[in-house]
């Protein structure tokens, strides 16, 4: 097949989508498929690049959802950016559309709305929010995007449920992965960090949503029973970071360190550095990718219970679940696991069953069916089967991945 994947995020910036986008290549171009990326970018030309990537449309700064969004902003129709889609799919002639968040400004919606004979139009629903009013008050044009579509995904039950409430329809649920061939155990520990001192990790952006501010008020509660613990943050600092950063050197909380944001091929070692992960995201989280790729290393995570962490950790098994904002509660699950080798070997042995059961491998070929059930037309509409949002859906010695919820257009929730 001939595959586009499509982003509304500048893809020179790291993030869960693009890490997405750009596992799924990697697997499709292993197993034979030819594929482009069509993404915001500086140049806004046509022209592909060594990587196959087209970047349309320029990058705008945006904040959102506690984080800021490099997306494209301007008219999706009629427009020097509509212009530039409809030239790369004339060029290319797609077998599949697969457009990621494709309720984004601006490139994503150009894409769905433009002529493109011959190709199938898949989108994936990656967020989670409370509530939106974007969606609600612009479900009268945004459902005419909707409607573009010949197939659905969400990336978890939390981003499911979160589009349906604007968009019924028939959604597979089929998830983000992780690279095993990335993160396992042949990944050496930094060196500098294979002291024997007890090490938290924190990975990820470094915004108000993630947390971090929580993890940093529990070091106080950890170094009070633990004198020599660790808490390295690793993350593009950007404004809030070198905010927190501040804080930690003003009150001289030197047991903290930011190491900013780290190589592809360094990332798996600084899982490998610690002995706990920590994930205190507040919000706003649809998967927990993070966790998967701790996991993957055998390491215990404590993350927060939040909808979608809850669809990779149960409490308990992989590690521990407490409530968001509560830096007590926090700091009483890290001490926990630091305190007993025991349990982070327990939960980490589970961590990496659950790991498997999330391979790009996986996810890959998984997605690769759902191209052809929907060039096939085997899309079925109507309610299949009731949520349950409890704890991971998976089962990691099953073939299949995915499952299909929803409600028929039309239906009322």
């Amino acid at each position: 097949m001939k595959i586009a994947l499509v982003s509304p995020y500048d893809y020179s910036v790291p993030g869960g989508v693009g890490k997405h986008i750009d596992a799924l290549c990697s697997e499709f171009r292993r197993k034979g498929h030819e594929v482009r990326i069509i993404a915001p970018g500086s140049n806004d030309g046509i022209e592909e690049d060594r990587q196959g990537v087209y970047r349309i449309g320029r990058v705008t700064p945006v904040p959102g959802n506690g984080s800021v969004a490099r997306i494209t902003i301007g008219v999706p129709f009629g427009s020097r950016l509509s212009r530039r889609v409809r030239q790369v799919l004339d060029i290319e002639h797609f077998d599949v559309l697969h457009v990621h968040e494709p309720l984004m400004p601006t490139l994503p919606v150009a894409v769905l709305m433009a002529r493109a004979s011959g190709s199938v139009k898949v989108g994936t629903f990656h967020a989670y929010r409370e509530s939106y009013y974007g969606y609600y008050y612009g479900r009268p044009i945004l459902r005419r995007v909707v409607n573009k579509l010949d197939g659905r995904i969400a990336v978890s039950r939390s981003a499911y449920e979160f589009v349906s409430r604007y968009f019924p329809g028939t959604y597979s649920v089929i998830p983000n992965g992780v690279d095993l061939a990335l993160f396992n155990d042949s990944a050496a520990p930094i060196e500098r960090y294979n002291d024997g001192r007890p090490t938290v990790l924190f990975v990820g952006r470094i915004e108000k949503r993630k947390g971090l501010a929580y993890l940093i008020r529990a070091y106080a509660d950890l170094r009070a029973e633990i004198q020599n613990v660790r808490v390295l943050v690793v993350g593009r600092l950007g404004r809030a970071g070198r905010g927190y950063a501040r804080y930690v050197k003003d009150r001289e909380l030197d047991g903290i360190e930011f190491v900013g944001e780290v190589s592809k091929a360094d990332l798996p070692r600084y899982y490998k550095s610690c002995d706990v992960f920590c994930a205190p995201a507040l919000s706003g989280e649809s998967f927990g990718m993070v966790l998967l790729e701790a996991m993957a290393l055998g390491k215990p995570v404590v993350a927060t219970n939040i909808d979608g962490y809850r669809q990779v950790v149960q409490n308990g098994v992989q590690g521990r679940l407490v409530e968001p904002r509560d830096s007590t509660g926090l700091a009483s699950a890290l001490l926990e696991l630091l305190r007993s080798p025991d349990a982070r070997h327990a939960y980490g042995e589970h961590g990496r069953l659950t790991a498997r059961a999330f391979s790009w491998d996986r996810v890959s070929t998984r997605l690769l069916r759902f191209y052809e059930d929907v060039r096939q037309g085997s899309m079925t509409a109507g309610w299949v089967r009731p949520l349950d949002v409890s704890g991971p859906w998976f089962n990691a010695q099953s073939d299949d991945l995915s499952e299909s919820i929803g409600l028929s257009e039309g239906a009322s929730l």
